[in-house]
């Protein structure tokens, strides 16, 4: 398993659309993809969990990866949490 802490530069935040794309993009890995805002954690790989932790831009979010495929994974989804939209 892997974690990473990081700020989420995607603007406004993980709304709709941009919780959209990236439960497809957390989809395409095998690894089990899970994230955490304030100690609530959710599976990364369902819109309705990711969209219920209203995830605004710059604020703190840890990424839990386990799986063979994990370190794709993190450097993926990381990224596109962390590049502007």
């Amino acid at each position: 398993m892997v974690e990473k802490s990081l700020v989420v530069g995607v603007e406004p935040g993980i709304q709709a659309d941009i919780a959209a794309q990236f439960v497809r993009e957390a989809s395409q890995f095998i690894a089990e993809v899970f994230l955490e805002k304030k100690g609530r954690r959710i599976n990364a790989k369902s819109i309705m969990g990711v969209l219920s932790l209203a995830i605004a831009r710059g604020e703190t979010i840890t990424l839990f990866i386990d799986g063979p495929d994990e370190q794709e994974a993190i450097n993926a989804l990381t990224a596109f949490l962390t590049e502007e939209k």
